[in-house]
C-alpha cells in the first residue's frame, strides 16, 4: 500500500465512510505477503518512500508475472526494471495497460495517478547517445516517483559547448544525474557548474580500457568536484531513487 492509498484509507475511516473491520482487511497483509516465491513488501512505501520494484532480469516469466498479480490485486502501481524485449512481448499480452520502455527495458502498469512528490525538477544528462539505456531507466523510474524530470542528452566532453547551451536548466534543477561512460569525465564538469547534488553513474560504454565501466567509475570516485555521489556501473535505478529522496527534501 503507498502512502497516497494508506492516507486516504485513514481518512475514510475517520469520515466514518469505512468500517473498522473493513479497514483491518485491507491492512491485514502490512508489512509484507508471502507469495511462495516473493515475500512482497507493501508497507516499503509507507516505510522508506519508494515502492517495491520488480527487477526482471534474472527471474523467469512466471515469477514476474505472479508478482505482477499479486500486485495488481493491491491496485499498486507496477515497474519492472532491466526487462528483456521477449519477457515484454509476453507480459503485455497479459496486461493490456503495461507499457515497454524498450531502450530503458522498463515495464510500468499504473493503477492510479502517481502524485508528484518532488519539490523541484530533476534534471537527466547523458553524454552519448550510446549512454542512453542506463539514461532512460533512471528517467522510468524517476517519473514513477513522482518527480518532474528535465533531460538533456548526448552533451558528452567532446563538445562541451552542446552543455553550455543548457547553462539556465543546470542551474534550475535541484539535483542532477549525469550518465557517462568512456572516460566518465562529464559529471565532473557538471558538478563544478552547479551548487546542487549531482549524482554520476559510469556506463559499460566504451572501448577496451574501459574496462567494462571501471575506468567511468574510478574517475568518478576520484573527482575533485564537490558535492558528487556515485552509484554503481549502469546503475540507473539506484541513482533515480537517490535523486527523488533528494527532492522530497
Amino acid at each position: 500500500m503507498e502512502t497516497a492509498q494508506l492516507r486516504q484509507l485513514l481518512n475514510r475511516l475517520k469520515r466514518g465512510q469505512l468500517q473498522v473491520d473493513e479497514a483491518l482487511k485491507k491492512l491485514a497483509h502490512l508489512p509484507f505477503e508471502d507469495i511462495g516465491i516473493a515475500k512482497l513488501d507493501f508497507h516499503r512505501p509507507v516505510r522508506h518512500g519508494i515502492p517495491e520494484v520488480i527487477f526482471g532480469e534474472s527471474k523467469d516469466l512466471a515469477e514476474i508475472e505472479s508478482i505482477i498479480r499479486a500486485m495488481t490485486r493491491k491496485k499498486m502501481n507496477v515497474l519492472v526494471t532491466r526487462l528483456s524485449p521477449e519477457k515484454a512481448k509476453a507480459l503485455r499480452r497479459k496486461f493490456r495497460t503495461a507499457r515497454y520502455n524498450e531502450r530503458a527495458r522498463t515495464l510500468k502498469i499504473i493503477h492510479h495517478r502517481i502524485p508528484l512528490c518532488g519539490r523541484g525538477k530533476i534534471l537527466l544528462i547523458s553524454a552519448g547517445t550510446s549512454d542512453l539505456a542506463v539514461a532512460e531507466e533512471a528517467r522510468e523510474t524517476a517519473e514513477f516517483l513522482g518527480n518532474r524530470v528535465e533531460k538533456i542528452y548526448d552533451v558528452g566532453v567532446a563538445g562541451l559547448h552542446r552543455l553550455m547551451a543548457y547553462r539556465a536548466k543546470l542551474v534550475e534543477a535541484r539535483v542532477l544525474i549525469v550518465v557517462a561512460g568512456m572516460e566518465g569525465a562529464l559529471p565532473s564538469v557538471v558538478a563544478g557548474l552547479v551548487d546542487k547534488p549531482v549524482i554520476a553513474v559510469p556506463t559499460s560504454v566504451g572501448y577496451g580500457a574501459s574496462l567494462a565501466g571501471l575506468s567511468a567509475l574510478f574517475a568518478m570516485l576520484n573527482s575533485c568536484a564537490n558535492s558528487l555521489a556515485v552509484v554503481n556501473i549502469d546503475n540507473g535505478f539506484g541513482a533515480a531513487c537517490l535523486a527523488s529522496q533528494i527532492n522530497r527534501l
